[in-house]
């Protein structure tokens, strides 16, 4: 064993971790850290402006990738700033590492600025926290750090690290780390019981789930439909693609309108859940979204949301692709003889059917100003790169882009999952970062916007293929909407972004990324080609109406 310093053991156990990004915004606390970072080359260090960047950009790494994201970020306002960054890491799943830097220990106790206890703030949000008191434990706590976030349901973790604990030096064996393989499936019994099921449902219905997306099971799930003749709905969170949208049992993505969703399900006779949630809504409504006496079969490998709201007749913690993989040969022995005929009827209602009304809608306000929101969804999807991911937070301006956008991998879109704003903007960046070679597409609202825009500068600095559409309606319009169909009013205070409007040309250019406005339907396509094919941070700003009159 060789003496190291606890700064020096901390970047080394990330870098045998398999870390390759550290995502941060240092402060003093991290004067250590930031030290040694030079000695660690392979360790990219990507700094965000602010901390909810940085855990959002590392968010967005951690999706794209589906690998272990580091960030670390300053003592407790920093934490503080990167909250609501965590809990969109911790909806998507994330494996995360996130550390901040800490008081010395002892010096804490004494209260100077900028201390708190830091696991308190955190621990609602991770899946395990704690604090590192000894440099000797640093090697057993990252470590675990590391197999606690990979392991399904995967997720952030938190480690704070006192001052004392970065300059001590100490012989340490880093250890190495530890994998835990949960590629399983169901006993013999479970599915011959599942197959069963299935072949004998008349009208079966799946919701496909990320899951799905995280393990490349898009050809098994796929196949499974094809087989059994099953219609497909995208669960009702934009997590990510969760199946091809041009297969032709794809019927499109379930809203979180309770009404809406019992009366799509109601024509089928059992549910099967691929690596979904299951019926995940918004606000109250008195209505069940699921079907009285619909029987559900539940596969996931995140336990919680099994049989969480709805009863469940048949649930399977499992490797979804594993489980698609072992159930197969058994579907396929006795596929039912009106499966295709129960796929043909779905061609009628299927996604690819549904797209040209969508078409055609949009198209009709192809000369409306400002530019109609659903007609710049059309041209955004018609002007993209095959190869484009989309990273999509535009809230109300995108309603029409999941009846126009076809997703065709599972990593071809990446959306606001969790609710809360500010993923898109960072979130692009990491993406970009796993995904080296395809373009970028961060499709964003103008409030959503605000609430991430420094990570603007790092797009930037890090020279990457994003180019950044700010669906911009002056306004935050889901507000207005809800305000008028949930308090019946539409006396609007505090939702316009007006007085004095905010010029997102001018922001994006301020931070190094070159930026142009467009007001007119027709220049937004020709716009979006060119941005995307400058290979570079590019930003649109495109006023779109408000459906308000503006």
């Amino acid at each position: 064993m060789t003496a190291i310093s606890g700064r020096s053991a901390f970047l080394q156990l990330l870098v045998d971790e398999g870390v390759t990004h550290l995502f941060g915004n240092p402060g003093t606390t991290e004067l250590p850290i930031m030290e040694v970072v030079p000695d660690y080359p392979q360790l990219r260090y990507v700094l965000g402006l602010y901390e909810s960047v940085v855990v959002g950009m590392a968010d967005g790494y951690a999706r794209a990738s589906h690998r272990l994201a580091a960030c670390n970020v300053h003592v407790a306002p920093g934490l503080g700033n990167a909250m609501g960054a965590l809990y969109n890491a911790k909806f998507s799943g994330s494996p995360l590492i996130l550390t901040a830097g800490q008081q010395e220990q002892g010096h804490g106790l004494l209260e100077p600025l900028l201390y708190a206890p830091l696991v308190p703030v955190a621990q609602p949000f991770v899946k395990w926290a704690i604090e590192v008191t000894r440099v000797e434990d640093l090697p057993l706590i990252m470590h675990r750090a590391a197999k606690v976030a990979l392991t399904p349901p995967t997720g952030p973790v938190f480690i704070s690290l006192p001052g004392d604990v970065l300059e001590q030096q100490a012989e340490l064996d880093l250890g190495r780390p530890t994998r835990i393989d949960s590629r399983n499936r169901p006993s013999d019994e479970a599915l011959a019981r599942l197959a069963t099921k299935l072949l004998g449902a008349r009208n079966p219905v799946i919701i496909a789930g990320q899951e799905l997306a995280v393990h490349d099971a898009f050809a098994e799930a796929a196949e499974l439909a094809e087989l059994l003749g099953a219609g497909v709905y995208q669960q009702s969170v934009p997590y990510c693609a969760q199946f091809p949208s041009e297969h032709r049992a794809y019927l499109g993505a379930l809203t979180r309108n309770q009404k809406q969703v019992r009366a799509a399900l109601e024509p089928f006779d059992l549910l099967l859940c691929l690596g979904s949630d299951l019926l995940r809504m918004s606000v109250y409504s008195a209505v069940d979204p699921l079907p009285a006496g619909m029987p559900v079969m539940h596969i996931s490998e995140r336990d919680w949301e099994i049989g969480k709201n709805h009863p469940t007749e048949f649930a399977v913690q499992a490797n979804v692709r594993e489980t698609l993989r072992a159930l197969l040969p058994l579907v396929r022995a006795a596929r039912p003889a009106a499966a295709e005929a129960r796929l043909a009827a779905l061609a009628l209602r299927n996604w690819s059917a549904k797209r040209g009304a969508a078409r055609l809608a949009a198209l009709a306000a192809a000369e409306e100003k400002p530019i109609d929101p659903a007609f710049l969804m059309l041209r955004f999807a018609e002007s993209l790169p095959k190869d484009a991911v989309v990273v999509e937070e535009a809230l109300t301006s995108a309603n029409a882009l999941p009846s126009l956008l076809a997703r065709r991998d599972p990593q071809s879109y990446y959306g606001l999952a969790s609710g809360g704003l500010g993923f898109a903007l960072p979130g692009a960046v990491g993406v970009s970062l796993a995904l080296p070679g395809r373009p970028v597409a961060a499709l964003v609202g103008d409030g959503s916007a605000l609430y991430g825009i420094q990570a603007l500068w790092t797009a930037a600095h890090e020279k990457l293929p994003i180019t950044y559409v700010i669906a911009n309606n002056r306004s935050y319009r889901i507000l207005k909407e809800r305000l008028i169909s949930m308090r019946k009013t539409d006396r609007f205070v505090g939702m316009d972004i007006r007085d004095p409007e905010i010029d997102y040309v001018a922001l994006a250019q301020s931070m190094g990324v070159p930026a142009v406005r467009v007001s007119d339907p027709q220049d937004f396509a020709p716009a979006l080609r060119e941005a995307m094919a400058s290979g570079g941070p590019r930003l649109l700003d495109v006023r779109v109406a408000d459906g308000f009159g503006g």
